[in-house]
């Protein structure tokens, strides 16, 4: 139930204009302060999940496992996307506390979820 409350708010904020996406352009936001939360897909290369995962722990930004490319992609209504960030402090703030309860609930540790917090960036 809250992945799908989290969905519908990725497309609501991507509809505002508050999503960045393309690996170049997250990490520009990222050290730019304007990252409030990054969604990885799960098929990330070893090497951007490195990336990615260490920017977010330097700059304190929490980062999630979203699905395959293909539904990270369709999440914001694009094609294929490896990773995206939420611009905006208020959806940032819902979607992660939709995703932290998700996992909760859920009690996820395991590899094979939709989604699921990396290392506990942004703590």
């Amino acid at each position: 139930m809250d992945k799908k409350r989290a969905a519908s708010l990725i497309g609501l904020a991507a509809k505002a204009g508050k999503v960045v996406s393309g690996e170049e352009n997250v990490l520009n936001a990222i050290r730019g302060g304007k990252a409030f939360a990054v969604l990885i897909s799960s098929e990330a290369s070893p090497r951007s999940r490195k990336t990615f995962g260490d920017k977010c722990s330097y700059y304190r930004v929490p980062l999630f496992e979203w699905g395959t490319k293909e539904e990270t992609g369709r999440s914001i209504g694009k094609d294929s996307r490896t990773v995206f960030c939420i611009t905006d402090r208020n959806f940032g703030e819902e979607i992660i506390k939709l995703l932290r309860e998700e996992d909760t609930d859920n009690g996820k540790d395991s590899d094979n979820e939709d989604h699921k917090r990396i290392e506990g960036k942004g703590d």
